[in-house]
């Protein structure tokens, strides 16, 4: 898939990319010095095309550019983390073991 535009709406609490006309999500919250990342939802139409992940690199950039530490709650998000070491600096310390991490 070609690159997704991602966009962040403060407002609703989630990164969303629009593509052919579904709207693609990942919702989150803010916390005192991170953020929780709690659902990812591609609709069934754009499946397997790598948005879900765009949807993560575009949260995952926002909380390396505002020094968040991240939860991924979502299971997506954790799996996405736990395959990718090079996002694993950005979790949030408790978080670790949840993962099966080593502490930092």
């Amino acid at each position: 898939m070609a690159d997704v535009a991602v966009t962040n709406n403060p407002e609703k609490h989630r990164f969303e990319a629009v593509v052919e006309g579904h709207l693609a999500i990942a919702e989150y919250n803010l916390i005192r010095g991170g953020i929780v990342f709690t659902h990812t939802e591609v609709p069934q139409e754009l499946e397997g095309r790598g948005i879900g992940s765009a949807l993560i690199r575009a949260g995952l950039a926002h909380a390396r550019e505002n020094g968040l530490k991240v939860t991924p709650i979502c299971p997506f998000f954790a799996a996405y983390m736990k395959k990718h070491a090079e996002t694993q600096d950005l979790l949030a310390p408790s978080f670790r073991s949840a993962l099966g991490l080593p502490p930092e």
